[in-house]
């Protein structure tokens, strides 16, 4: 891992601008760690990257309770949506069959720290952090071959 890209946040168009950014690595095999306490952003984020990959939705609800909202990207492929925070151990989201969408889907993880065991080494980690009433920081971390690819992406999307 190379150091973090840092992006700060300074209204809700900004977070969503660095969704629509990042939408660009939503591919089959590729997962987008939110991570970031309660109010962060993190469904913001994983909404305006579902809307974007998918096109326009009459609704995209957290999948808090169902724990995987799966979509289909205007690409053909699966994008999974997973909320993690209710979950109990790393074993049980083996039952959602996560480990198969790890390859053959995009998956944007809310609270990964949940299956952090399960996680492959290619994810990339979205930490945001609340610095004010309306501001957030996110910090990106990924492989360095990836990183270079998202410092480009943020390059050609200013957030």
């Amino acid at each position: 891992m190379s150091a973090p890209l840092s992006v700060n946040l300074s209204s809700l168009s900004a977070t969503e601008a660095l969704g629509r950014a990042l939408a660009q690595l939503c591919v089959p095999g590729r997962q987008l760690c939110l991570e970031g306490p309660l109010g962060a952003g993190k469904s913001t984020l994983a909404r305006t990257i579902i809307e974007q990959v998918c096109g326009p939705q009459s609704d995209i609800p957290s999948p808090t309770f169902t724990l995987v909202q799966p979509y289909d990207a205007l690409a053909g492929h699966e994008v999974w949506h997973m909320d993690l925070y209710r979950l109990t151990t790393a074993q049980d989201a083996l039952a959602l069959g996560i480990e198969d969408a790890f390859y053959n889907a995009a998956c944007l993880i809310e609270w990964p720290d949940r299956i952090a065991v399960l996680l492959p080494a290619t994810a990339v980690t979205i930490s945001l952090s609340i610095i004010g009433s309306n501001s957030r920081r996110a910090e990106i971390l990924a492989l360095e071959q990836d990183q270079a690819i998202i410092a480009d992406v943020l390059g050609s999307h200013p957030v």
